[in-house]
């Protein structure tokens, strides 16, 4: 029996509409997280550095409403930092990529409480046993050492950025914000 003219099909599955559905929440989760991030621009203001004037708690006092208001920014400066430092151990690169996208699917981008074996597991069980994943795979990669200093330097970055960097100006700025979204306006420009 031959089978002339007939149309071959596929072997590979078709993307269903709960498959879709699913990378288009991940998208809108992803951007949203994003969204928190704060331009460039306003964070590497050369006219917004200089020493605190009021000794070590006016230096903690920065710090603390920098790294609140900066937190994306300084989480992707320490990702980015950590990526640096593990170029030359290709293995740990990708055991690190390989763990950034399980962190998204399983902490990040779950909508709905994970489920295994027909019990639901918390989000602070999830965290434990990711945080513990991460360290443990990321210690058998031998890259250890660079690994913590590029953590180290990330957060000496981040502290020495969250000190210098004037506050003064980011309330004006949430002012505005606020004031601009009731007006139409935008305080922030595009980075």
């Amino acid at each position: 029996m031959t089978n002339y003219g007939a149309i071959p099909t596929s072997s590979h599955p078709i993307p269903t509409s709960a498959n879709l559905e699913y990378i288009s929440r991940a998208k809108q989760r992803i951007k949203s997280g994003l969204a928190t991030r704060r331009p460039w621009k306003l964070m590497f203001d050369l006219h917004s550095f200089g020493l605190p004037r009021g000794g070590f708690s006016a230096a903690i006092s920065r710090i603390k409403t920098n790294l609140a208001f900066f937190r994306m920014n300084y989480a992707i400066v320490a990702l980015f930092i950590l990526f640096l430092s593990l170029l030359y151990h290709p293995t740990s690169l990708i055991v690190f990529i390989a763990l950034m996208a399980i962190w998204m699917f399983l902490y990040f981008l779950r909508d709905e409480p994970l489920v295994v074996i027909g019990r639901q597991i918390d989000d602070r069980t999830i965290l434990i046993c990711l945080s513990v994943l991460t360290v443990a795979l990321l210690l058998l990669t031998k890259a250890t050492a660079n690994i913590v200093g590029a953590l180290v330097i990330g957060a000496v970055v981040v502290l020495i950025h969250a000190a210098v960097r004037k506050t003064e100006d980011l309330f004006l700025d949430e002012e505005a914000a606020t004031a601009g979204e009731t007006s139409g306006l935008t305080s922030y420009p595009s980075s």
